[in-house]
């Protein structure tokens, strides 16, 4: 009997957010007792599952008493993620991510959980010199961001040597799409301000803002443009639930989480144009400083090593359930 099998107790963190909470309803729908612990400071109360205990607070103060014993393991999200604020406010993510992280990681020691699963990031990668990316890339983090989330992998491969953890690192590349439930429900991507290529120019399709910027298109990409791997929400969730099943013992692996393929942001454009039937107007910008010219997954160890399997991978896949959770 493995870990997963089993109705266990766990806490996430950041389980108000878009992966969070997504995150969190597929445990519910697993059959596990789950508590969120978010500050809502970027998430939302009415995202986090009914089913699903809420206690509102920082990690910082507030997850020593939250993570008592009786809990089976930790599902970190708790983060800021805006790598373009990051590199104007780097206090804010250290404190928050990396700190927070440490918090974590106190509060698991002391209350004798051994079981964590992180989400980390891609960004981590930096300009790397191969394409698609395996975990043994060189990492260059180019913003606090990217380096505030390498910070706390570190971390997790010094507990789990130290103190016997049993640490998964999650880099995702571009998260879309929204889960859809049994029960016709849908959970999906609200940040405010929302910093994310798809969910913009679908505001855009929407009527809700006049334009899609586009920051730089002299990239050495085939048309000029940031080129990314999305990943839809429900198959990241399905990650989480796989990595939790082969935690055994003390340790810290790292996998990446990607669809394998490519888009450039005027192929997103062009996507969200024929989904949405709406004109995306267009508009280029400066580049932003710290933005990798190609980010793509090798996803190949989470296949071999989780049994991991994205059933979404068609941008349009994404795009369209994106489109109908903001239409709701």
């Amino acid at each position: 009997m493995t870990f997963v099998e089993v109705g266990v107790k766990l806490l996430v963190t950041g389980g108000a957010g878009y992966i969070g909470s997504v995150v969190t309803a597929l445990l519910l729908d697993a059959g596990h007792d789950v508590t969120v612990l978010d500050d809502l400071s970027t998430g939302h109360q009415e995202a986090v599952p009914s089913g699903a205990a809420f206690v509102r607070g920082r990690v910082h103060e507030a997850i020593g008493d939250v993570l008592t014993p009786d809990f089976d393991g930790v599902l970190h999200f708790a983060a800021f993620i805006a790598a373009g604020e990051s590199v104007q406010k780097p206090e804010k993510y250290w404190d928050n991510n990396a700190v927070g992280t440490l918090k974590v990681l106190d509060a698991m020691r002391a209350a004798g959980v051994r079981r964590l699963v992180f989400s980390s990031t891609a960004n981590v990668y930096g300009d790397p010199d191969e394409v698609p990316i395996p975990e043994t890339a060189a990492v260059r983090p180019p913003n606090p961001y990217a380096t505030s989330k390498l910070a706390a992998d570190h971390a997790l491969t010094g507990e789990a040597i130290g103190h016997g953890l049993s640490a998964v690192s999650l880099r995702y590349f571009n998260v879309a799409g929204a889960l859809r439930r049994e029960d016709g429900s849908m959970i999906g991507e609200r940040h405010d301000p929302e910093t994310h290529l798809i969910p913009i120019a679908l505001q855009v399709a929407a009527g809700r803002r006049e334009k899609l910027q586009i920051f730089g298109d002299d990239y050495d990409t085939p048309d000029g443009t940031n080129i990314r791997d999305y990943i839809h929400v429900a198959d990241l969730g399905a990650a989480h639930l796989l990595a939790l099943g082969t935690m055994d013992g003390p340790g810290h692996r790292i996998y990446n989480l990607g669809s394998g393929t490519g888009f450039s942001n005027r192929q997103v454009a062009d996507v969200v144009h024929e989904v949405t039937g709406h004109p995306i107007p267009v508009e280029m910008a400066p580049r932003r400083p710290g933005d990798p010219a190609q980010l793509v997954a090798s996803s190949d160890k989470a296949k071999r090593e989780l049994g991991w399997r994205p059933q979404h991978v068609e941008l349009a896949t994404m795009v369209r359930d994106a489109w109908d959770f903001l239409r709701r």
